[in-house]
């Protein structure tokens, strides 16, 4: 049988796409979720000209201040090459500092400038804001057990 072809009133609805077997898949519905996360944090951090991807560095380099580019790219799950743009960006805007260790002339250790730290103490209140706002579908309990399982997934199993 034959679809009714779309007129000019119906063209303006958006019609229900069914997923299928889709929303049976974690994976989906994981990327669904970051999908609309994402756009609420990308939207807040654009008035600071940053990516979720450098704020997640500012805030791992604040957590472990010293660390190697080698350790950031893995805390990041990035390949290494990848790093080192970023946190020219980031030290471009004064925001962080790649400090050459003694041991190993041939390695930096990165640190938050003072900028950088002033600056990710607001990003992480806005980052926390847009969390909520984008899970507010969530009660706290709710919130908290997705969390927990969701870090279960991620996290090395222990042996």
């Amino acid at each position: 049988m034959a679809r009714p072809a779309r007129t000019a009133d119906t063209a303006s609805t958006p019609a229900a796409v069914g997923e299928g077997v889709l929303e049976e898949l974690i994976g989906y519905a994981l990327r669904r979720a970051q999908l609309k996360l994402f756009q609420n944090l990308i939207a807040r951090l654009s008035a600071y000209d940053l990516r979720p991807a450098q704020f997640s560095a500012l805030a791992i380099i604040e957590q472990n201040p010293g660390l190697m580019q080698a350790d950031l790219a893995r805390a990041l799950a990035i390949e290494p090459p990848q790093v080192v743009p970023m946190l020219n960006k980031l030290e471009e805007r004064a925001l962080a500092v790649r400090v050459r260790c003694k041991p190993d002339k041939r390695s930096y250790g990165i640190f938050l400038s003072k900028a950088g730290e002033t600056l990710l103490k607001e990003l992480k209140q806005i980052a926390s804001d847009s969390d909520r706002e984008a899970t507010s579908a969530l009660d706290d309990e709710e919130r908290g057990q997705l969390l927990r399982l969701l870090s279960r997934i991620y996290q090395e199993p222990r042996g």
